[in-house]
């Protein structure tokens, strides 16, 4: 049966991981390295597929438990699928509820995410106490997780099985594996159980989604790639395990997903991608910030999304060139320039930081959608530069340039 994309690979860069590609998928093709923008609920906050298109954003991701939980994976099928309902006719992926398992479990209700920016500050080597109350909206068995609704508190199970086939029903054109996603936080112990679920998972989830296929030539199934997550924390010996283990099932590409320690990011995303196979994407997930996109991509990535250029937008923090800034700040009160000098994005070209800051600080809704816009074209674009600077030989002189000046 043929795959539903296909991987080219357009140039290699000697002396790194890196990669000039592109993915041809059903909707279109992605041209990588690439940003994926991060749309929840089949939507990206506050902004029209217009305007996405005006950022040069390629492809969107969405969260398969939210739209499990509304409208439903039924209704999305019945609406005419995910490109339908959103009007967006290119690449769309899905996520596979796993980041659920992390987020409304050990990180609900805590100032824990997915990536350890200051790893002596926290208790590392600490063993799960069999009195520990365990995690408020997630309980993980050797099948799946029951999730606990945090509007309605229903009980919601979900088995590899189950999410992919909510994903088949949103229809988008790549999906993932069901996984558990570990906080930083966890010991080896319990991130070495994590790692033996998300195996099993993976195998469970490529088992159905291969029947779906045979079953039904003409089912969504048949159109969508899915690709298999690596985890293991922030441990070499269990990351390189499952980059062997996921690398050897034929899945269409890869998802490098959980937790990481801020400073060694780019040392465990080497490890993986120098055991996958060279021939398949490799998406690594929730990373978006500059300087961990420049690493990722020279440490063979070829995809990344991440919620913080539209998170940070609406909050009035924005990129800049020199790094960020927050848009609220009375330094800019009376600032005439554009959000970011030589930005071409539609905020930059038509309103002054005065003004921006103004929306926001009198919380008018264009505000915070400006911010986005900007956010969003930024980032884009900074990784459109990198895939240029790569074909022409020029990426570390480009990085290093671009960090000189950004000051996080």
């Amino acid at each position: 049966m043929k795959k539903p994309i296909e991987f080219r690979i357009e140039k290699k860069i000697d002396g790194s991981l890196a990669r000039v590609g592109k993915i041809c998928t059903p909707h279109g093709i992605i041209e990588t390295p690439a940003f994926i923008t991060v749309g929840t609920r089949a939507a990206v906050r506050g902004l029209t597929v217009e305007m996405l298109h005006d950022t040069g954003v390629e492809t969107i991701i969405a969260n398969t438990y939210h739209l499990y939980m509304q409208p439903g994976d039924l209704k999305v099928r019945a609406m005419g699928g995910i490109h339908k309902i959103m009007n967006w006719s290119g690449p769309i992926m899905t996520d596979s509820g796993g980041f659920q398992v992390f987020s409304l479990g050990a990180g609900y209700g805590t100032n824990v995410s997915k990536i350890l920016k200051s790893a002596p500050m926290v208790p590392l080597i600490k063993e799960r106490d069999e009195e520990e109350i365990k995690p408020k909206l997630v309980e993980i068995d050797y099948d799946g997780a029951a999730f606990k609704s945090p509007t309605d508190g229903s009980i919601h199970y979900i088995t590899p099985e189950r999410s992919i086939e909510m994903q088949h029903n949103i229809g988008a054109d790549i999906i993932f594996a069901f996984d558990e996603c570990t906080s930083p936080i966890e010991s080896r112990t319990y991130q070495s159980e994590a790692l033996d679920r998300t195996h099993r998972w993976a195998e469970r989830s490529l088992e159905y989604h291969r029947q779906k296929r045979e079953q039904n030539g003409d089912s969504p199934a048949s159109k969508q790639a899915l690709f298999g997550i690596v985890q293991g924390g922030r441990y070499e010996d269990l990351r390189k395990e499952s980059a062997k283990t996921i690398g050897e099932m034929d899945f269409d590409g890869y998802g490098i997903g959980g937790s990481f320690d801020k400073e060694d990011l780019h040392t465990a995303v080497r490890w993986v991608n120098e055991i996958l196979p060279e021939n398949k994407p490799r998406h690594l997930l929730g990373i978006g910030e500059p300087e961990d996109l420049f690493l990722g991509v020279e440490n063979g990535c070829d995809t990344f999304d991440c919620v913080a250029p539209t998170r940070l937008g609406r909050h009035g923090t924005v990129y800049t060139r020199e790094g960020k800034i927050h848009i609220g700040n009375v330094l800019y009160g009376e600032d005439l320039r554009p959000l970011d000098s030589g930005c071409q994005c539609y905020a930059c070209k038509n309103y002054t930081r005065a003004y921006i800051g103004h929306l926001y600080k009198s919380r008018e809704m264009l505000g915070p959608m400006l911010c986005s816009i900007h956010n969003l074209y930024f980032i884009v674009n900074l990784v459109k530069d990198m895939r240029k600077a790569l074909l022409a030989d020029t990426f570390q002189k480009f990085k290093s340039d671009f960090l000189a000046k950004y000051k996080n």
